[in-house]
């Protein structure tokens, strides 16, 4: 069945910051992305994101960046849509990334803000256009300040906004009442990048979520969008308590990639959690922490199995 899509929700509702498997010798394992992708589209997911930071983009090359790219869209066909990242602080790499992911197959484009070296408002609207336009894909800015060190103005915001490729915003700020504003304001289909704050986001207006829970909860989290779109409000904030657990195990150390390898090894969809430096794997003890998280949310047996 083909992703459901709409100018409302351009990249869907329920999206995963996909990690990038690797084997025990730190090689992209390309066998364990496509299996990674499925079990993303066959439990909610309507969208994927590729080579973003939970992605490990940072220590991915460019070969293997295109190769992943091709290897999800080749796993999920047309069920999901498939967003990659184009984020640098080098615009010339920023823009080959792009280039290259729409040639693997990506449907669009996630771009972050430059990080590190906090350029001013003005070198990240000149930044984001010109990767923008250096391919047709639409475009999901990503405001991350805790990351970046800068936070994208209402009159950045504004700016990009009027853009045609420019369709959405992935919002980890942290300001639910400002996105209120931003959202009537700019008319961008805006999305959660924070797990904790999906509903309190729906209830100011945003249309999906950019997860790292989804790794394990995907289902959840498209129940949740369904009955708040219907009205059931009561069974959505059930649904969101009841997977508290988990997206405080894989979110509340900050660790995202670390902590979501360790979720998807404890489901048997991967069969290690290794990463590369800097970052480090968790530890048995970091795993069993996120194990008790998702066995409280209900997500996997207490001995050990998931629940389907």
């Amino acid at each position: 069945m083909p992703h459901a899509t709409s100018p409302a929700r351009p990249f869907g509702t329920v999206l995963t910051a996909m990690v990038t498997p690797m084997d025990a010798a730190g090689a992209v394992d390309l066998d364990a992305a496509a299996r990674l992708a499925r079990h993303l589209a066959d439990h909610g997911h309507d969208g994927i994101v590729v080579n973003g930071t939970t992605g490990e983009s940072p220590t991915t090359h460019a070969p293997e960046k295109s190769d992943l790219v091709r290897t999800v869209v080749e796993a999920v066909g047309d069920r999901v849509v498939v967003v990659a990242g184009a984020g640098s602080n080098d615009t010339s790499h920023a823009i080959r990334m792009a280039q290259q992911a729409q040639e693997a197959g990506a449907n669009g484009l996630l771009v972050v803000s430059p990080y590190y070296s906090r350029p001013s408002q003005a070198g990240i609207v000149t930044h984001t256009l010109a990767v923008a336009e250096a391919t047709s894909l639409p475009v999901m800015l990503y405001d991350v300040p805790g990351r970046t060190g800068v936070r994208l103005s209402a009159a950045t915001l504004d700016r990009l906004a009027a853009h045609e490729q420019i369709v959405a915003m992935k919002d980890a700020t942290g300001d639910v009442a400002g996105a209120a504003h931003s959202i009537q304001r700019t008319g961008l289909a805006w999305y959660s990048g924070d797990d904790a704050v999906f509903l309190p986001l729906l209830a100011q207006g945003a249309v999906g979520v950019v997860s790292v829970v989804g790794h394990v909860a995907g289902l959840q989290l498209a129940e949740i969008a369904q009955a708040f779109a219907a009205g059931d409000n009561a069974r959505a904030l059930e649904v969101f308590r009841a997977i508290g657990p988990a997206i405080r195990a894989m979110n509340g150390a900050g660790f995202q990639a670390v902590m979501a390898k360790a979720a998807i090894e404890i489901l048997g969809i991967t069969t290690n959690r290794e990463l590369r430096l800097p970052n480090v794997a968790a530890t048995d003890d970091e795993a069993l922490e996120v194990r008790a998280g998702l066995v409280a949310a209900g997500l996997v047996s207490a001995v050990g199995s998931p629940e389907r």
